[in-house]
């Protein structure tokens, strides 16, 4: 829209299957999104609107809300979805905080994707090995670079707390300031928009997916959440005397009743579950533990103030919106039904099978198929919409034959 347009207040509408869309452009039938697929109106949130600093000429990004033209918030939008959960905490005097720590690749530009993804050359000339996690010079070779994404970030509004490299080749994560969820969804969001954009200025790929690389660790989403009340802000994960409360356990026993059923809203794609399969320190199960990386809810160390829980099944592919909404959901119904959770697990541990996960996205949109309590609390429409869409795009997948069955399978009898 020009910025005259804009300006005007003009009011911007788009066809209502578009939030239906899957990833290689196409749509389910009519029927999941109104068989007249009438329009909806994009209404820009006046707290996020950004002039972009990498464009020239001049462009902002305003994001939007996706509003039915009747005035409510479409079932459809995912930060609509948002939205409602946190009203929910609001209707019991309570506000979740989150936080989100986003992992991602720096690659060479792939403008062959059958190629695999290579880490690009840094300014000594070389392509990193692999040795490189944790260092503080692990980035030197991608200085400008991450210059003008430090730069980029300041100019629109989104503090950051860490940034480091990550175990993978060429892999880094930023940690987010912890604050109000829709305000993270949208930071998240807005960053993964910068790093793409700026890396395409400096000739690189940021690959935001799960698992780009085989036999090297993936790239996470992982959510800290915790809860506390509207009028004090007081952490209610903890008591007065700083020791876990009710409210606390229910929250975790709330997460572990949700996590199986809404593993597809938090692992959306085929590749996401290549992470997961793979033991580096991305659990694909429900269990809780205490400062323990191969639980999928881990509680880390930290003050009283500072309780919260963190899921750690998200990966970096996940919609920040929907996967802030389905585990910040799904605590709420804990709380609510005063759930209890499982004992809590410590050091090396063998997964009870009600608390293992989908590991394929087939089981994964089977189980939502089935959850009756994602329908609860996402409502029909959203869930029979979303399995819609994402079942399109494993059918586009299975279309296609793998080089691994063509080197493998071929030669076989």
């Amino acid at each position: 829209m020009t910025a005259e347009g804009f300006l005007e207040g003009r009011r911007l509408q788009m066809a209502r299957g578009v939030l239906l869309q899957c990833i290689m452009g196409g749509y389910p039938p009519s029927r999941f999104y109104g068989s007249d697929d009438g329009d909806l109106a994009l209404v820009a949130d006046p707290k996020q609107i950004h002039r972009l600093p990498w464009s020239h000429p001049p462009r902002a990004l305003a994001i939007c809300d996706a509003d039915e033209l009747s005035g409510e918030s479409s079932p459809l939008s995912t930060r609509g979805q948002l939205k409602a959960v946190i009203a929910r905490y609001a209707a019991l005097g309570l506000a979740p905080v989150v936080a989100t720590e986003l992992e991602f690749f720096v690659f060479a530009a792939n403008p062959d994707p059958t190629q695999p993804f290579r880490p690009p050359v840094g300014l000594d000339g070389r392509r990193e090995d692999g040795q490189s996690a944790f260092s503080v010079s692990s980035n030197n070779g991608l200085r400008p670079f991450f210059t003008e994404v430090y730069e980029c970030m300041a100019a629109s509004g989104l503090p950051r707390d860490t940034f480091m490299h990550e175990m993978g080749v060429s892999q880094f994560e930023i940690n987010l300031l912890h604050g109000d969820p829709l305000l993270l969804a949208d930071q998240t969001f807005l960053f993964k928009h910068l790093l793409k954009e700026v890396a395409l200025k400096h000739g690189l790929t940021v690959v935001c997916m799960a698992k780009p690389l085989a036999q090297t660790p993936g790239s996470s989403m992982h959510i800290h959440q915790s809860v506390v009340e509207l009028d004090s802000g007081r952490n209610v994960f903890s008591d007065e005397a700083g020791e876990p409360t009710a409210v606390f356990r229910h929250f975790i026993g709330g997460q572990q009743a949700g996590m199986a059923d809404f593993t597809a809203l938090f692992a959306p794609n085929v590749n996401s579950y290549h992470r997961l399969c793979h033991p580096f320190a991305s659990p694909n199960n429900a269990c809780w533990s205490h400062d323990n990386r191969s639980a999928g809810l881990r509680i880390p160390a930290s003050s009283p103030a500072a309780r919260r829980v963190e899921n750690r099944l998200p990966g970096a592919d996940a919609n920040p919106y929907l996967a802030i909404a389905a585990s910040l959901a799904a605590g709420l119904y804990g709380i609510e039904n005063r759930l209890e959770p499982s004992a809590a697990i410590q050091g090396e541990f063998e997964v009870p099978e009600n608390l293992s996960l989908p590991c394929t996205l087939h089981a994964a949109l089977e189980r939502l198929k089935r959850s009756h309590l994602a329908k609860e609390l996402f409502g029909s429409e959203f869930i029979e919409g979303y399995i819609a869409s994402k079942s399109l795009e494993l059918t586009s997948f299975f279309d296609e034959i793998t080089p691994w069955e063509r080197r493998v399978l071929a030669a076989q009898a």
